[in-house]
């Protein structure tokens, strides 16, 4: 009988990882990759030593505090740790660790991409061609918004704001705003960006607003109607962070009205169900939560749940740790 701790896997992870858990652990896969419900969820807090679950999956304090649960540790896949509750596991001496610094490039990465996107109407034009709706060139034909030289707002001046920053900067010329309470002088001056005291300063004089703060019961709605007035009219809202850290409906008002010129979304306050209305909307990017999502990404985040949990079952602290 084997003695190794038992690991249940949520979702299908990339394979050289998954080889490497069945390595370590008596690793429990999905390789139907569909999401598992609360049932399958307390089944596997019940059956497995450790779970490793993706941010989509959502840990409860019911699942934390089951009589009969075995799990000690859950490693998740993903910088975000919003899908746990990390107070109950703190009350129920269950180890929460996460995977940062690894998705940190890409992330920036795609942030720029949604605002390039959004301001030179790549998505539309695409669709423009696809649909045969396209005549030839002609002057005034789908007209964007320049980039180069522009003003860049950041809420957050984290890893993934930093990188933003220092990709707007360098790559675009763009002088770089931003609020963080918790962003030192340091971090500030080794990438550029200006603080400013409040969002509303940050909102009132920006181009692009990038979100880059994590969801939690402060930041949630952090967008909400009246903010979204605080921007200009001709500026772009760009949220590679989380979804419910903007107010949707409120989005969708301010795209309709004229209160803002566009959007580039990649995650979604329910995902993932997308408001129908954002669907129809020909200025607003939408992608499917794809900030992270390269080979070797997905590989390094893996890699880092897996080593958090081999720390952890070899009497160490796991160097993620966050509860």
């Amino acid at each position: 009988m084997s003695t190794r701790p038992t690991l249940v896997v949520t979702r299908r992870i990339p394979a050289a990882v998954e080889s490497r858990a069945q390595e370590l652990f008596d690793t429990c896969l999905n390789p139907s990759d569909r999401a598992m419900d609360d049932a399958a969820l307390a089944a596997a807090m019940r059956e497995a030593d450790a779970l490793l679950p993706t941010v989509t999956d959502r840990i409860t304090a019911e699942l934390l505090g089951m009589s009969d649960r075995r799990v000690r540790i859950v490693a998740n896949f993903g910088v975000g740790f919003n899908n746990i509750d990390v107070e109950a596991a703190k009350a129920n001496g269950v180890v929460v660790t996460n995977t940062p610094g690894v998705l940190t490039d890409d992330t920036a990465d795609l942030a720029i991409t949604l605002l390039l996107m959004a301001a030179r109407r790549t998505g539309e034009g695409e669709r423009h061609v696809r649909t045969r709706q396209w005549t030839g060139w002609r002057p005034t034909h789908m007209l964007g918004a320049r980039v180069t030289g522009k003003t860049l707002g950041l809420v957050g001046l984290g890893r993934i704001g930093g990188a933003v920053a220092r990709r707007a900067t360098h790559g675009f010329g763009m002088r770089v705003l931003f609020v963080d309470p918790y962003a030192s002088d340091a971090q500030a001056a080794a990438t550029g960006a200006e603080r400013r005291a409040s969002l509303e300063e940050v909102l009132g004089e920006s181009d692009f607003v990038s979100l880059h703060c994590p969801a939690t019961p402060e930041t949630h709605h952090l967008l909400n109607a009246a903010r979204l007035r605080a921007m200009r009219p001709h500026a772009f809202l760009i949220n590679t962070a989380r979804g419910d850290v903007v107010d949707e409906a409120a989005l969708v008002d301010a795209l309709r009205s004229g209160t803002i010129a566009g959007a580039g979304l990649d995650v979604f306050e329910r995902e993932p169900h997308v408001h129908d209305a954002l669907l129809g909307m020909e200025n607003v990017v939408l992608l499917p939560h794809l900030g992270s999502a390269t080979e070797e990404t997905r590989v390094a985040m893996g890699d880092r749940a897996l080593d958090n949990l081999v720390a952890f079952f070899s009497g160490g602290s796991p160097g993620d740790r966050v509860a």
